[in-house]
C-alpha cells in the first residue's frame, strides 16, 4: 500500500523544516560539536507553558549524560514501562506510545535503529511520524527540560533510558511546542505512529468473551489498543475512582491471556497507566489474593510483576463494566474485522485514496445542513461503490475517541448501556472513511473545529450537487454528530452505486484544512467532485445587443471624456461608467483598470468607442446576473453565490480556483459588492484569453485549472 522509494514514504520521509539528519550529524561529528537545534530552542518558547515564578522551580535544559552518567538511548529492549508521564497532560500520546512498544516492526518505523548516546554520538536524533498521508522525519537535539535534577516531562521507569523522552520532544517540535500536546484523543497518537486507521468500540456493546477475542486477535495482527473511562463532566477528568482507575484518562492495552486457577479459566487483559503509577486495585490487580489460586509457573509465564509501575491485569468482565471505550488502530482495514482468533484474516485487497482540502470562509466553508443556502458549497467528493464483500455487520460506532487529560471536548457525555445487535452477513460494499483536521494544534492549541462527513446516494455519474438536491435528500451514512476532535471516521457498508461525500464544519465560514482518506475494496473509487474550468463568456454575455439609449449616451460621454487619441484611459472610463450606472454599482479605479486589460487594446491600455459601448452592454448583463443574487437589494451578494453568478456569466470554475479567487477579491468580507464580482470576471477573462493563446504543449497537458491556479496569485 506504500511505495518504499516514494517521497513521503517511511523509507523516504519528508524532511521537517528541511533539516537533514545525516548531513547535520556528519557536520557535528566533523567539527567535534554537539548539535543545538536552532528551530526548537532550549527555552520557554519550546515548552509553550507559563514559567513557574519560583526560581527554585526554574527549568534547565540538559543532555542525557549530564542528567545520568549511565545514560543510554535504549536499555536492552523497549517496553511499556519505558514511558512514564511527567508534568504534562499528554496521556493520549503516551498511551499510544506504550502500545507501539509491543510491536517491534511498527516501533522501528518511528524510532530508527542504530541511534546511540555513545557510538557516533553528536547530540542529534531523528524520528519519523505519519502526518496526513506522508511520513515526516523530525530532527532534535538531546537537550531536555529538567527540574530539580529530573526530567520535567515523559521519562522511563529506568531512569538512565532516554529514547521515549526524545520521541516526545520530536513530536512536540512537529506540533509546535510541549504545551500543544496537552489534552487529546488516543487515536491521534496511534495514527501518527503507524499511518493506520483508528476506530472505537463501545465495550458494553460486546459480550465479555467476544470482546476478549476481538482484542486478542487485534493484538496478534499488530493493532494498537488503548482504552478509557468516560468522564461525566470536566470536573471528573483526572479523578481516581474506588477501583483505582482514572476517569477521562487513556490506558494502553498491552496484552491478553487465559489464566488457569482451581475453579476454572479466567480471561484477562493487561493494561498500563502512562503515569507509571496509580494502579487498578480490584480483582486480579497486583496485590489481589486471586493470584494465590494460580500456579507459580502460570504466573511466571504471563510475567506477573507485582510492582507500582502502572501496569496491571484485570478480568475482561470487570474491564467491560468499568471502562467505556476501546480505541483500535491498524495499518490495514482488514484488521478492523472481527473474525475469531485463529482464523486467517481476509486477503488484503484494499486501496487507499486521499485528498487534501480546505474550508475557505465565504467560498467552501458552508457549515452543516442547518444552513441550506451554503451547505452545498462544502467540498464534495464522488464515490463509486461496485465491489461486493460479505463482511459481517460490526455495529460500527461513530464514537471518535476520548482519553484526554485535560481536553474533554466531544467526549464527556456518559456512555449508556448498549444492547449488542445480532450480526448479519450480507453482500454489500465496505468502506472506511476518515476526515482529519490539519495542523489545528499548531494554530489554536487543540482548538479543533466541529466536523463531520455525510454520504449521499445519487443517480448516475454526479456533478457538483446544488442546494436543490440537498433540500430533498437525506444522507445514507455519516461520521455521526459533529465533533471537535482531530479525526472523525466511520466504517460503513452500502449497496453498489454512486455516492457523494460532503465534508463540513458545523458552522459556516470556519477556516481550516482537512485530509480525507477512504479505504475501500479494489473496484471502489473516490474522486474529487470538481469542475473543469471553462469559458463561454463571449456567447453568454458579449452577445447581448447594445441598447439604443445606452449607445447614444455613451457616445456623448465618450466625446466629452476621451483624450486627443479618441480613447479612454482607466480614469476616464471610470467617470463615464459611473455616470451611467446606478450609484450602488459604481466601479472603483482599480476595477476599471482590470476591465481595460480584459479587452484587446493592442497594448495601448485604452478603449475605443465601440469597445466602450460593448463594455457597458456586458456590464448591464452582469448587473442583471448580480441582481438575481442580491436578494435584499443592498448592492452586495453572499460570497457563497459567487460561483453561481460566474457560471451564469459563462465562467465555470473549479473549487480550488474559486478558493484562490475569493482570497484575492473578497477575503475578510462578509458580503461581496458588485465591483468585486466584476473584478473576478475581468481577471478570469484575461487568464482564459492568455491560456487560449498559449502554444506550449506542456501547458496544454497541465490544463486550464493548473493555469488559473498559477496566475491568479500573481
Amino acid at each position: 500500500m506504500e511505495c518504499n522509494k516514494a517521497e513521503g514514504s517511511n523509507f523516504n520521509p519528508l524532511k521537517f523544516r528541511n533539516q537533514d539528519y545525516e548531513s547535520l550529524r556528519d557536520e557535528c561529528m566533523k567539527s567535534g560539536t554537539l548539535f543545538s537545534d536552532p528551530l526548537f530552542a532550549a527555552d520557554q518558547s519550546s515548552i509553550g507553558l507559563p514559567a513557574d515564578p519560583d526560581p527554585k522551580n526554574a527549568v534547565k535544559w540538559m543532555r542525557p549524560k549530564d542528567i545520568n552518567k549511565d545514560a543510554v538511548f535504549i536499555e536492552d529492549t523497549t517496553g511499556t514501562t519505558d514511558i512514564c508521564q511527567g508534568q504534562l497532560g499528554n496521556c493520549w500520546l503516551l498511551a499510544a506510545l506504550s502500545s507501539l512498544t509491543m510491536h517491534p516492526t511498527l516501533f522501528a518505523k518511528v524510532v530508527p535503529s542504530e541511534q546511540s548516546l555513545s557510538e557516533s554520538y553528536a547530540g542529534i536524533f531523528h524520528f519519523k511520524f505519519w502526518q496526513y498521508g506522508e511520513w515526516v522525519e523530525v530532527v532534535v537535539d538531546d537537550l531536555l527540560p529538567v527540574r530539580s535534577g529530573r526530567l520535567l516531562f515523559n521519562h522511563s521507569r529506568t531512569l538512565n533510558e532516554f529514547w521515549s523522552a526524545l520521541v516526545e520532544k520530536a513530536y512536540a517540535k512537529m506540533i509546535g511546542c510541549y504545551g500543544s500536546l496537552k489534552g487529546g484523543n488516543i487515536s491521534e497518537g496511534m495514527e501518527d505512529f503507524t499511518g493506520g486507521i483508528a476506530r472505537a468500540i463501545p465495550v458494553k456493546s460486546r459480550t465479555p468473551t467476544g470482546l476478549w477475542k476481538i482484542l486478542t486477535a487485534s493484538l496478534s495482527r499488530g493493532t494498537l489498543l488503548s482504552c478509557f473511562i468516560q468522564a461525566a463532566n470536566l470536573q471528573e477528568i483526572g479523578t481516581v475512582n474506588v477501583q483505582g482507575l482514572v476517569k477521562g484518562h487513556a490506558y494502553a492495552i498491552t496484552n491478553t491471556d487465559r489464566v488457569q486457577k482451581k475453579s476454572g479459566e479466567v480471561l484477562l487483559l493487561r493494561l498500563r497507566n502512562p503515569w507509571g503509577f496509580v494502579e487498578y486495585s480490584g480483582p486480579w490487580s497486583d496485590k489481589c489474593k486471586n493470584w494465590n489460586d494460580v500456579d507459580s509457573a502460570e504466573k511466571k509465564r504471563i510475567q506477573l510483576i507485582k510492582a507500582e509501575d502502572g501496569e496491571f491485569w484485570i478480568s475482561v468482565e470487570d474491564f467491560r463494566s468499568l471502562f467505556d471505550s476501546v480505541e483500535l488502530c491498524s495499518v490495514s482495514p482488514d484488521c478492523l474485522s472481527e473474525e475469531e482468533i485463529g482464523q486467517e484474516p481476509l486477503s488484503s485487497t484494499w486501496t487507499i485514496t486521499s485528498y487534501q482540502g480546505s474550508w475557505v470562509p465565504g467560498c467552501t466553508a458552508g457549515g452543516s445542513s442547518k444552513f441550506p443556502r451554503s451547505f452545498w458549497r462544502n467540498p464534495q467528493f464522488r464515490l463509486v461503490l461496485s465491489e461486493l464483500d460479505d463482511y459481517e455487520d460490526e455495529d460500527e460506532s461513530p464514537v471518535n475517541g476520548g482519553g484526554g487529560d485535560t481536553d474533554a471536548k466531544g467526549g464527556v457525555k456518559p456512555t449508556g448501556q448498549e444492547t449488542p445487535k445480532p450480526k448479519e452477513k450480507t453482500m454489500k460494499c465496505t468502506m472506511v472513511a476518515e476526515v482529519l483536521q490539519k495542523n489545528r494544534r499548531q494554530k489554536d492549541k487543540i482548538n479543533f473545529l466541529q466536523v463531520a462527513f455525510h454520504v449521499y446516494q445519487v443517480d448516475g455519474n454526479p456533478s457538483t450537487l446544488d442546494e436543490k438536491f440537498f433540500s430533498t435528500r437525506k444522507p445514507v451514512a455519516s461520521s455521526g454528530s459533529y465533533q471537535s476532535v482531530r479525526g472523525v471516521r466511520r466504517k460503513v457498508r452500502l449497496n453498489p452505486g454512486n455516492y457523494v461525500v460532503v465534508v463540513s464544519t458545523s458552522r459556516p465560514d470556519q477556516a481550516g484544512d482537512f485530509f480525507l482518506r477512504l479505504f475501500a475494496k479494489s473496484g471502489n473509487t473516490l474522486g474529487d467532485l470538481d469542475s473543469t474550468c471553462s469559458s463561454n463568456f463571449n456567447t453568454v454575455v458579449q452577445s447581448q445587443p447594445v441598447a439604443a439609449d445606452d449607445y447614444k449616451r455613451v457616445e456623448e460621454l465618450f466625446i466629452k471624456e476621451a483624450g486627443a487619441d479618441e480613447r479612454l484611459d482607466a480614469l476616464e472610463l471610470m467617470k463615464l461608467l459611473n455616470s451611467v450606472l446606478n450609484k450602488d454599482y459604481h466601479l472603483p479605479l482599480e476595477t476599471c483598470r482590470q476591465l481595460i486589460f480584459a479587452e484587446d487594446t493592442g497594448g495601448r491600455s485604452r478603449l475605443t468607442l465601440p469597445q466602450t459601448v460593448q463594455l457597458l452592454s456586458s456590464l448591464r448583463k452582469l448587473q442583471s446576473i448580480f441582481l438575481k443574487y442580491d436578494e435584499d437589494s443592498s448592492g452586495t451578494m453572499s460570497p457563497f453565490d459567487l460561483s453561481l453568478s460566474l457560471q451564469a456569466a459563462g465562467l465555470q470554475c473549479s473549487r480550488a480556483v474559486q478558493e484562490v479567487l475569493w482570497e484575492r477579491v473578497g477575503a475578510g468580507l462578509t458580503q461581496l459588492p458588485f465591483y468585486g464580482f466584476i473584478s473576478c470576471v475581468a481577471r478570469l477573462r484575461v487568464l482564459f484569453a492568455l491560456y487560449e493563446s498559449e502554444r506550449s504543449q506542456e501547458v496544454r497537458q497541465r490544463g486550464i485549472n493548473a493555469w488559473l491556479l498559477k496566475f491568479l496569485t500573481v
